[in-house]
């Protein structure tokens, strides 16, 4: 799961909870091309074909499913325009490779840059080279050091994760007296960790009947929820719920827990994984719930990075220009509307 900036200033949260065809509703507007012009008379950016646009699109290394998920939904958003040329890189975690392909871009005369950096600090003097270019770069998730890098920002918020998290837990809980929840985190050594923990921390302060009895950081992967869930469950003997930052890690959690026969507690995951939808739909096992972290905020880049190609504004908004930053909203998915979702779930 990608590091990224604290909690940032404009919601832009309905944004990722539709289908990726129809994501970013501000920036794809269907509206008749008789309407009203954003203000000062530019062009609201809608789905009719405009002005050619090459967009450069450096992103990860698909070695995750969210990472995976990302390339995938710029590619498909691209696709989508007449008017859009995707160069894609072939995606690195590796910070000098990475630089080197964005500087290929950067050579090539992209008109709009799409980054997803491996490493925010690392990846800003790149940033930095394409916007004194006069190339806008819009900067995704994992953010630059410096706001002269990036035109745009677009992440997700996990500060807010945490906190939609705790507040769902909480109110399913706030009836019951010494209720107890256990954490299973991801890496440790990340700062979006530990925003996820605080958001879920001061969620819990909502609820003075709630206590949260352990902590355990995963990795992120299949193997460690498996290993680290097996470990929660030895030492906790008894607690009503359980918060796991990623889906990913989370499928090993669930193969722990139900190899420990326990069904004493409900869970809420994180990210919006298919396996998560549809074990939350199926309602067979202590999963309840999950929040997103979508990674169709890569196919809502692809929007902006258009409209910004094309020198348009967003429609439904009365400013000239697009935003500089957009925080995507932490939703959270339970089998109440898991149907919604279902198409945005990552594999």
């Amino acid at each position: 799961m990608p590091e990224t900036s604290s909690r940032r200033g404009l919601l832009f949260g309905a944004a990722a909870a539709v289908t990726t065809g129809g994501l970013l509703t501000a920036c794809t507007s269907n509206e008749p091309s008789h309407t009203k012009p954003a203000a000062d008379n530019k062009p609201a950016a809608d789905n009719k074909p405009g002005k050619r646009v090459t967009i450069g699109f450096a992103g990860p290394q698909a070695d995750h499913g969210w990472l995976n998920a990302i390339n995938d939904n710029a590619k498909e958003r691209a696709k989508k325009y007449a008017d859009v040329t995707l160069e894609a890189t072939e995606g690195s975690n590796d910070t000098a490779a990475q630089i080197g392909q964005v500087e290929t871009l950067i050579n090539k005369k992209v008109d709009v840059l799409v980054i997803l950096p491996a490493d925010g600090k690392a990846l800003t003097r790149v940033g930095l080279k394409a916007m004194r270019a006069g190339i806008p770069v819009v900067n995704l998730d994992r953010i630059f050091n410096t706001p002269q890098a990036y035109r745009c920002w677009i992440g997700g918020d996990n500060y807010g994760m945490g906190l939609s998290a705790g507040n769902y837990i909480g109110e399913k809980l706030k009836g019951k007296k010494n209720a107890r929840v256990v954490e299973l985190a991801g890496l440790d050594n990340l700062e979006l960790t530990k925003q996820r923990s605080q958001g879920f921390d001061d969620a819990l302060k909502n609820y003075p009947n709630i206590t949260k009895v352990a902590r355990q950081a995963a990795e992120f992967t299949v193997e460690s929820g498996q290993q680290k869930m097996s470990q929660l469950l030895q030492a906790q003997k008894n607690f009503d719920a359980l918060w796991n930052h990623d889906d990913d890690q989370g499928v090993g959690a669930l193969r722990a827990i139900k190899q420990a026969g326990r069904d004493d507690f409900l869970m809420v995951g994180g990210a919006g994984a298919l396996s998560a939808f549809q074990a939350i739909e199926a309602d067979n096992s202590v999963l309840k719930a999950t929040v997103l972290y979508p990674p169709t905020m890569a196919a809502s880049a692809i929007d902006l990075a258009r409209a910004l190609g094309q020198g348009k504004g967003v429609s439904g908004m009365a400013e000239f220009e697009i935003p500089a930053h957009v925080t995507l909203f932490s939703a959270v998915v339970d089998k109440d509307n898991v149907g919604q979702y279902m198409p945005t779930g990552f594999k």
